[in-house]
């Protein structure tokens, strides 16, 4: 017991210091070089571009660097306000011909095999399902509460009827779509700019501001306050990897067709960020 207060008390210090690190690198950023002043045409955000399966900011929830590749088909323009390229390039190739290479793409061939595409879809679900909270209050406090009411309902729908999650009920029998907000787009809303584009090993590609609503949607996260460290990293560990199985024949199209991928990358998720926070 002793031993897990122990690391509960650092995980806490950690995330205030990593909070206090991206708070300070954000006020700094001039906000009229923020990327999302650049507006790309409505054309530019296609849903080639912004087409996620599972929002790796929502979830940089629970999401994932393949999903987040997978999505950076589009050319759209150039966002040039990227102050941290030299280390971002570093940092995308590790999570790319490392991590992925040799770690996720193999673990996630074997999940894809072993699997059937409706079990993967269920798994994804349920993840889905859990993220409630942090839509609720997001909508909420963008002042969205017909969203949070849709959300609400939704949960109730697919935790029941929908067997814990693993089925879209609310959607596919009563049409109730989801409405999905996080906390980084609500920083965006409230005026917030977005601070410089960022790529760090093992997680999806961010914002500074991102980053900061990344820690608070993880806070919002029920499960994690009622099952022991590892049950959480090993319940973090299924959802990436049944991400990364469900979009294995998405990353290598864009793999094969992009030159440039960090640019196609960092370009259709800022866009997409920037399309979110105007809807």
């Amino acid at each position: 017991m002793k031993i897990h207060y122990r690391f509960d008390d650092l995980r806490l210090l950690g995330v205030g210091v990593l909070v206090l690190a991206l708070f300070l690198a954000l006020v700094e950023i001039n906000p009229s070089q923020a990327a999302d002043d650049v507006s790309p045409s409505e054309g530019s955000v296609s849903s080639s571009s912004g087409t996620l399966l599972h929002d790796p900011s929502a979830e940089p929830a629970t999401t994932s660097f393949a999903s987040e590749m997978a999505a950076g088909s589009a050319a759209g323009e150039d966002f040039e306000q990227d102050p941290f390229e030299g280390f971002n390039e570093k940092m995308f190739w590790f999570n790319r011909e490392v991590l992925d290479r040799y770690v996720l793409k193999p673990v996630a061939t074997a999940w894809d095999f072993l699997l059937p595409d409706p079990v993967q879809k269920g798994i994804h679900n349920a993840f889905d399902n859990l993220a409630v909270v942090r839509r609720v209050v997001n909508n909420a406090l963008q002042l969205k509460f017909v969203g949070s009411a849709k959300e609400v309902a939704r949960f109730g729908i697919n935790s029941t009827i929908g067997v814990v999650g693993l089925f879209d009920v609310a959607k596919e029998g009563f049409g109730i779509e989801q409405s999905d907000e996080d906390t980084g787009q609500t920083f965006g809303v409230w005026g917030m700019g977005p601070g410089p584009y960022l790529v760090l090993p093992f997680l999806p590609p961010l914002t500074i501001r991102d980053g900061i609503g990344y820690i608070f949607d993880t806070a919002m996260t029920p499960y994690i306050y009622f099952i022991p460290w590892y049950a959480t990293l090993g319940g973090t560990a299924t959802n990436v990897v049944n991400e990364r199985s469900i979009n294995l024949d998405r990353y290598e199209r864009v793999a094969e067709s992009t030159v440039d991928l960090y640019s196609a990358v960092r370009n259709a998720y800022l866009q997409r960020r920037a399309a979110a926070i105007r809807q």
